[in-house]
């Protein structure tokens, strides 16, 4: 399984699934993430403990812990 964090800067990603607590799950589909939905990594803060990405045309960061329940695939 493929989480979000392990990508590289600059990947296009399909979201497969949310493993997300409930309220996480909630606050990630009001950005637009959900299944099937394009992610591509903008960048990571220099210890990964944050990630940049864009989903659709917004922009947002995600803490590397949230980044990790979001199962994905390359396309």
């Amino acid at each position: 399984m493929k989480t979000l964090i392990d990508c590289q800067k600059n990947e296009k990603v399909r979201v497969v699934k949310l493993h997300a607590p409930k309220e996480l799950k909630q606050r990630l589909i009001s950005f637009g993430i959900m299944k099937e939905a394009i992610l591509e990594v903008i960048e990571y803060a220099p210890a990964k403990s944050t990630i940049k990405i864009k989903a659709g045309k917004m922009s947002l960061a995600l803490r590397a812990k949230e980044a990790q329940f979001i199962e994905v695939e390359s396309i």
